[in-house]
């Protein structure tokens, strides 16, 4: 059994205060786009996790596939046991959520592989505790984004007549970097009132709070960003805590030519 566990870009990203347990209270927009993994996994006889593609760094443990299957292993019957391969396509440390989207579509392929029925709800708590992004990946549909990044509100936002071209430096952040690197506040304006403007308006009113500090220590994040709207992007931004830039189009780009050596993917949004 097989799935594609795609990456998301935010629309935005307010840091808000920094919470009690550690955390930051945060509100963003999350939105699907269909870069993709892809995840296989079959019953085997002892369990067994292995990867190709991009090399991923750390130690193999503290996967969040493999701590999915952690999370599942009292629902699934002692004797039966799982293989999972991961082919690995999305940057890691680059704001796209891919490590968040493979565990979360883990807890969803090994609830189908061995037919648990656990509901959207349960996974999704249990996607919460895999990391502060995985629960989104579950329902994997645009959402307002808030409190340390679990709670979710629907909205009304269609982006599928556009084209989206997505761009890593190459350049990894991680998130204690990204988060040392800002200071918390009030945003200036509401996202959830910003996002229902055209998209031609949403440059300037919607933005990342990582984005300006970390384009201060990595000049390229802003020199992609500039690129992307000199090419005619209707909106740019950096993506979560960074490193890659992405440019909304009504019409596709010559990325070969435009950012060559660097990482890339182009595609309609969904």
């Amino acid at each position: 059994m097989i799935s594609f566990p795609n990456a998301k870009i935010n629309i935005g990203l307010n840091i808000l205060h920094k919470r009690e347990d550690g955390f930051h209270n945060i509100e963003s927009v999350f939105y699907p786009i269909a870069w993709q993994d892809a995840l296989e996994a079959c019953i085997a006889s002892s369990f067994e996790f292995n990867s190709s593609g991009l090399d991923i760094p750390g130690d193999t443990k503290n996967n969040l596939i493999i701590k999915a299957y952690k999370l599942l292993e009292e629902f699934i019957p002692p004797k039966e046991k799982v293989k999972i391969h991961l082919h690995k396509v999305i940057p890691m440390g680059a704001g796209l959520g891919g490590g968040s989207a493979d565990g979360a579509f883990a807890l969803k392929l090994l609830n189908e592989l061995f037919k648990l029925n656990l509901s959207e709800e349960l996974l999704e708590s249990m996607a919460g505790k895999l990391g502060s992004d995985c629960p989104f990946f579950i329902q994997n549909k645009p959402v307002f984004c808030y409190d340390r990044g679990i709670k979710f509100k629907e909205i009304d936002l269609d982006l599928s007549s556009y084209k989206i071209c997505v761009v890593n430096p190459n350049i990894h952040i991680s998130t204690a970097e990204a988060y040392g690197a800002i200071t918390t506040s009030l945003p200036k304006n509401a996202l959830m009132d910003a996002i229902k403007k055209p998209i031609a308006a949403w440059k300037g009113i919607i933005t990342n709070d990582f984005e300006e500090p970390l384009a201060k220590k990595y000049p390229k994040i802003g020199a992609i960003k500039k690129q992307l709207y000199t090419l005619g992007a209707c909106y740019a931004s950096m993506t979560g805590s960074g490193s890659t830039v992405y440019g909304i189009f009504d019409k596709e780009i010559d990325t070969k030519k435009h950012f060559e050596g660097l990482t890339t993917w182009q595609g309609q949004m969904l």
